[in-house]
């Protein structure tokens, strides 16, 4: 079936907002360097620019869908993509980290609004079923560009302009997405449309802000201090109070009782374990690059490549792959691949004679499985399903991931600050202040210390770059081993059988 013009500009405007959605995601983590060195943000400053878009996300996944069917799927998407805009200027404007930290949370939150209402604009806008199919595959494909190339774009706009421009260019972008918008989306609203969940909003964002912030500051804070156990109990409290909530209401926000059909479960342990692994590390990776390697931006971004671009030729690989075998045996090959390219990163980045030769076939691989898990995992999230509940079970597939994307960056950047204070300590005398210690680690961490330390702390050039390369090094081998014990549980979960749910060939396949 032949799209007409107006389906094509509506076709372009909705992945217009899903190439702005990813690359904010991944052309970001590329100038976290250079923000440390521009706006003296220290390496919790570094998290909490990517976490706060991520953790952004999750707080309006599922309302956005409840008031775009209500009020009307055009309407709340164009007011997003306005948000997008302006909380995109308002990032690019930032004249310190803090600013810059509540922009991007503002920004995830009109990001992940827009994100949700592409996906139900999709769904209406193309009624025929093999016209849907196509629009969504051409959706996922422009999705993984701006989640693949980002990198490589945020290091070229560095290069030669500023940071700024890699915040301040969706405005214009944003802008024209809205004339495409009203000049071709159908305007739909669902009169069935259930209630808005608020109460398990409110808790699930508390809960994962806990978490994260948990992660983050017990450190500092002492992770068995009173107030640092105050925070951890607060975040039991919440999860345990969510899903009370959630189980007394007759619309939930999570039904949990998805949960009962083994294709679900096994699926959402794929959307995790991607999140767990290779998405978080996206963060860090440039820096590994940067301090690690002595790469400039534009060889990070180059560099970073190899990670990135293999799950784009990869997703079709993987769709051949579920059709003639199951989602058993592809979703946990995907994962244990994932954590195989960690393990070859991990061989291949010794303290002595680490170089991009030697870890760029570990994330070549890692790519590949992302590739062989991604599209897989997203269909049998929703196919494994009745159509009825497909919609909640994509809100269960996108909160997960994102979930898991918010506090692995934060678990991953206490792994690396704790390699680089091993590091460090095998270096010093003993004795040294334990506070002058950890803050030292953490401006390495953040790529702030490349020349040898000065101060208290007089540490030479090559011994912090030893421990920068020993953070990292636990960080891989963390990221390998963690991915495959997801692998086993999704393959055991999954079961012995052959699997009962015949993929959806127009399901939506978002990367992250």
């Amino acid at each position: 079936m032949k799209l007409t013009m107006r389906d094509s500009l509506a076709l372009g405007a909705i992945c217009l907002s899903a190439l702005m959605f990813g690359l904010e995601i991944s052309s970001v983590p590329v100038i976290l360097p250079t923000l440390e060195h521009v706006l003296h943000a220290d390496f919790k400053d570094m998290q909490w620019i990517m976490n706060a878009y991520t953790i952004a996300c999750t707080t309006v996944l599922m309302a956005t869908g409840t008031l775009a069917d209500r009020y009307g799927r055009r309407l709340v998407f164009a007011i997003t993509v306005a948000a997008f805009g302006v909380t995109s200027l308002m990032c690019g404007l930032a004249p310190n980290t803090t600013v810059l930290i509540v922009s991007r949370f503002l920004q995830g939150m009109a990001g992940g609004a827009m994100f949700i209402c592409s996906i139900a604009i999709l769904s209406h806008q193309f009624q025929d079923a093999k016209a849907r199919g196509n629009a969504f595959a051409v959706w996922g494909v422009i999705s993984g560009i701006g989640l693949g190339f980002g990198p490589i774009i945020g290091g070229v706009i560095v290069a030669l302009s500023a940071w700024q421009w890699v915040f301040l260019v969706h405005a214009p972008l944003a802008l024209l997405c809205l004339v495409l918008t009203f000049g071709s989306v159908k305007e739909s609203r669902d009169p069935q449309a259930t209630r808005l969940d608020l109460p398990g909003i409110v808790i699930l964002s508390a809960a994962v802000f806990g978490l994260t912030y948990y992660i983050t500051q017990g450190a500092d804070l002492g992770f068995l201090s009173p107030t640092a156990l105050a925070i951890a109990a607060a975040t039991l409290i919440g999860l345990i109070a969510f899903v009370a909530v959630e189980r007394r209401l007759s619309h939930p926000m999570f039904d949990f009782s998805v949960f009962r059909i083994r294709d679900f479960s096994g699926a959402i342990f794929g959307c995790v374990g991607m999140n767990f692994s290779y998405w978080p590390f996206m963060v860090y990776l440039p820096i590994y690059f940067t301090a690690g390697l002595g790469y400039d931006s534009t060889e990070t971004g180059l560099a970073v490549l190899a990670y990135t671009v293999p799950f784009l030729v990869m997703s079709p690989v993987a769709q051949y792959l579920l059709l003639r075998t199951s989602p058993r045996t592809v979703i946990p090959l995907g994962l244990f691949t994932i954590g195989l390219g960690f393990i070859a990163m991990w061989l291949g980045s010794p303290v002595e004679g680490a170089s991009g030769l030697t870890v760029l076939p570990g994330a070549l691989i890692a790519g590949i499985g992302l590739g062989l898990t991604t599209t897989p995992a997203t269909n049998m999230t929703t196919g494994s399903v009745p159509a009825s509940r497909a919609g909640m079970a994509s809100g269960i597939d996108a909160s997960a991931r994102l979930i898991a994307l918010a506090v692995n960056i934060a678990v991953m950047g206490f792994v690396l600050v704790e390699g680089i204070l091993a590091g460090l300590r095998g270096a010093l005398p003993e004795g040294a202040d334990a506070g002058q210690l950890r803050s030292l680690a953490e401006r390495i961490a953040a790529g702030g210390v490349t020349d040898g330390a000065q101060g208290a702390l007089d540490v030479p050039a090559d011994s912090v770059h030893a421990a920068l390369v020993n953070g990292f090094h636990w960080v891989m081998l963390y990221g390998g081993l963690g991915v495959w014990v997801l692998a086993a549980l999704s393959f055991v979960l999954f079961g012995a059988g052959k699997s009962s749910a015949k993929p959806c060939s127009d399901a939506q396949t978002h990367a992250i």
